[in-house]
């Protein structure tokens, strides 16, 4: 019979509980160290059109609350509830993915809902991000992939997301979406199989983009929508103003079963920035495909380009052409911006030529850091059989 060496073997056992409690003490301390997160929204917004639904008005409270743990080796998590409710009744809105008041009010994309909003485990270094679960996933302004951030529930994907950046210049990513979280809660989620690829490279002129969106919705059904892009946006101090621009083109190819049709995109934008005050022109045309097919961009924060009334969140057939000119500044301690739009199609036939302009305007101000109050109204004039649109929003942000 083997000999049992007994002061080895306590010395073994008490090695590997100290081990144990080390690694349970990491674990500890990583949990001490993470930070509880949280941001309350509420937002009263009004919608009148000229058409037979009844004007909408909506007072809803959004609230987000979050943990963030501290690192242990490189991995840590997060973890991101979120609930939208309605507040002293004021809910005549309709909300049609959710069946909520169809057909009778205008519609406003903010439905009562509790959800999880992020949770997701990531492993990070100096060079490489690694990010696995539900996540916010953006890129170069939310032109093509964005979070939707302006609507009550947000939008955010079931997803892996590499970034590898060697250096403070070059950013290369990569995301697998195996599901899309959109922004009327679980009733319009949709499965997918989406590949986003982008690569940034900042100069001393600005930063080059280049980027493919694979897009395909996870249905059983032949569908592809691709997009291959360049962008190069910058901004160069000149004296005593600042030149500011911004060049994009895009290609893209729509195919099903049935049909394929190829678009493109083209952005332009040139401005200065003088004493405080920003100005720009823009032009931005989404093309169309002989009126068949217009240029789609369907996981971007749409609310942001092409005017506040939300005329244009999927583009029309005939295309779409977007003239800009904006102006920003700051007055009281809050900063303002003025925009005007001038639509018409890309690809115009004898029923659709000029498609309306919009007026929108801003006002926001933080105080003490974590409160912010904004107004911004909305004022679409509709032509090409579209109808006049006004919307009006008043909310306050607050966040820790």
């Amino acid at each position: 019979m083997k000999k049992c060496n007994l002061p080895v073997a306590v010395a073994a056992i008490l090695s590997s509980l100290g081990s144990s409690y080390a690694s349970a003490d990491e674990f500890y301390k990583a949990l001490s160290e993470g930070e509880v997160f949280g941001n309350f929204n509420l937002r009263y917004e009004a919608v009148e059109q000229d058409n037979a639904l009844e004007d909408a008005s909506a007072f809803t409270l959004r609230t987000r609350l979050g943990y963030k743990s501290g690192s242990l080796d490189g991995f840590s998590f997060t973890v991101e509830m979120e609930d939208n409710r309605i507040v002293l009744g004021e809910g005549d809105y309709a909300s049609p993915p959710n069946g909520y008041n169809t057909g009778i009010y205008s519609v406003i994309a903010d439905p009562e809902h509790t959800e999880l909003d992020q949770g997701f485990i990531q492993y990070k270094n100096d060079n490489l991000t690694v990010k696995v679960g539900r996540q916010v996933i953006t890129h170069d302004g939310h032109r093509f992939i964005g979070h939707v951030g302006w609507r009550q529930d947000r939008q955010t994907f079931d997803a892996a997301t590499v970034v590898y950046a060697p250096n403070k210049d070059l950013k290369l990513t990569y995301s697998y979406i195996g599901k899309r979280n959109r922004i009327f809660g679980e009733d319009a989620d949709l499965d997918a199989k989406d590949h986003l690829f982008h690569g940034s490279y900042k100069t001393e002129f600005g930063t080059l983009a280049v980027y493919s969106y694979l897009l395909e919705v996870d249905n059983d059904t032949d569908n592809a929508l691709d997009t291959y892009g360049i962008r190069f946006a910058g901004k160069r101090k000149v004296d005593d103003f600042s030149i500011v621009y911004h060049l994009e083109y895009a290609s893209q190819s729509n195919e099903t079963a049935a049909s394929d049709f190829n678009t493109d995109y083209l952005f332009a934008e040139i401005g200065a920035v003088f004493s405080g005050v920003t100005a720009k022109v823009g032009y931005e045309v989404l093309g169309s495909d002989d009126g068949m097919m217009g240029f789609q961009t369907p996981l971007a924060t749409l609310h942001k380009f092409n005017g506040w009334a939300d005329q244009f969140l999927g583009t029309p057939a005939q295309g779409l052409e977007d003239v800009t000119f904006t102006l920003t500044g700051a007055v009281a301690g809050g900063k303002w911006l003025a925009v005007y739009h001038d639509y018409s199609a890309d690809e115009a036939s004898a029923t659709v030529d000029d498609l309306g302009s919009e007026i929108n305007l801003q006002y926001l101000k933080t105080f003490n850091k974590h409160y912010k109050f904004g107004v911004k109204y909305a004022a679409y004039s509709g032509e090409s059989g579209r109808v006049d649109t006004d919307k009006l929003w008043l909310w306050l942000n607050v966040g820790f």
